[in-house]
């Protein structure tokens, strides 16, 4: 018989959540009904050596390559783009500001402008997967019988063109959303694309998750003293100055405890600056960019995730799968993550309740021991929605 062609089409494999959601889905494909091409702008980054072999890795398109370097680079190789994306970020900018919110007006006005300056894949496919937004590309640049765009953040903490963006989206015959909370936040934003959307939760790859996480013992780890970890992004939605905030009336408190930061990103040096503020520096440590962040998770005594929005935090759902006490912020889309007291904590999103949670869940053995068994009896790979995924193919 022959195979179904399906062509992936996403930013790179750098570490984050949407990478290693999409590794989970490339890594649990049945290849003997499916032929899949994936293509990256960017093809490179700690995850790619992790694909499965039989995935057909695309060479890289360098005009695409040039939206995720920044702006001064690309004047050097491409010059009009470069321009196109320097004229577009002043406009965007004047427009709508430079907050978080306002960062998808800058990327969906990059794609939009310049995507008609890259190149179509000539090749016919039966289904075509755009799993990271802006869609543009695979919207415009790619010929396929089936469309699919992925939604993976909660759209209502946007501030952009949405009327523009639709456009977009209804190129696809389905947008799936990593949980049902995220399609419901999407269907208040694009109400007129909401017999679109199908929920398809992230699938992760498990065995590799446990198989990395027994890899090696952190020594920049001391396990010696009660330790909260983050991980991921080091920005404003992610929420990491709440825990600085929240450390200062832990440690006021005569708690016990430090803090590790695992990740990147371009409030580190604001975060950091807080925390020197705080005088809590003593409670933090910073480990950086790791490409296995799993023996940390392995190590830490809760693992902790303050943010202000998401759209289902992978980390936390390894976090689980590793069978560690898990707290988080009620941010809107928090009940697909945990089930309060079952499998984690959600705790209101202020620095006296996150300080005080904490400070509990630190402090009670029988509740870490409850969240761990009750982690250990569930299956957060989410394998099954591959069912969901084949359906559409």
């Amino acid at each position: 018989m022959k195979k179904k062609s399906v062509l992936i089409v996403s930013g790179g494999m750098e570490i984050g959540g949407i990478e290693r959601s999409l590794l989970g889905l490339l890594n649990a494909m049945d290849y003997e009904r499916y032929e899949v091409d994936l293509q990256l702008f960017s093809v490179g980054g700690e995850l790619l050596k992790f694909i499965d072999s039989r995935c057909n890795i695309l060479p890289e398109i360098r005009v695409c390559a040039t939206m995720v370097q920044p702006i001064a680079s690309v004047l050097k190789t491409h010059p009009v783009l470069g321009i196109k994306r320097a004229v577009t970020k002043i406009m965007t900018e004047r427009k709508y500001g430079t907050d978080d919110a306002a960062t998808f007006a800058l990327l969906a006005e990059y794609w939009h402008r310049c995507v008609g300056s890259m190149p179509k894949i000539q090749k016919h496919y039966d289904t075509a997967i755009s799993f990271m937004w802006p869609h543009d590309f695979a919207a415009k640049n790619v010929n396929a019988d089936r469309k699919i765009a992925w939604i993976h953040t909660d759209y209502t903490r946007a501030n952009m063109n949405f009327q523009q963006d639709e456009t977009v989206w209804n190129c696809f015959d389905k947008i799936a959303g990593v949980s049902d909370e995220v399609c419901s936040t999407f269907a208040s934003v694009y109400p007129n694309l909401a017999e679109k959307l199908i929920t398809i939760e992230n699938i992760l790859p498990e065995k590799l998750v446990r198989a990395q996480a027994e890899e090696f013992v952190p020594n920049d780890m001391d396990t010696s003293e009660k330790t909260v970890l983050s991980v991921g992004r080091v920005c404003h939605a992610k929420g990491f100055e709440l825990a600085a905030q929240s450390a200062k009336i832990m440690r006021d408190n005569g708690v016990k405890f430090k803090w590790y930061i695992l990740g990147y990103g371009p409030d580190e040096a604001l975060l950091k600056s807080e925390i020197e503020r705080l005088q809590v520096g003593d409670c933090f440590v910073f480990l950086g960019k790791k490409a296995n962040p799993y023996p940390y998770m392995n190590a830490c005594t809760v693992y902790a995730q303050p943010s202000r929005y998401e759209g289902k935090a992978v980390t936390v759902r390894e976090a689980q799968m590793l069978g560690k006490p898990v707290l988080i912020t009620d941010y809107e889309t928090a009940p697909s993550q945990v089930e309060n007291g079952v499998d984690g904590v959600i705790c209101p999103m202020g620095v006296e309740s996150v300080a005080q949670a904490l400070t509990d869940l630190l402090a009670d053995e029988s509740t870490q021991a409850k969240l761990i068994q009750n982690c250990g009896e569930r299956d957060y790979s989410n394998r099954s929605f591959m069912q969901v995924v084949y359906s559409l193919l």
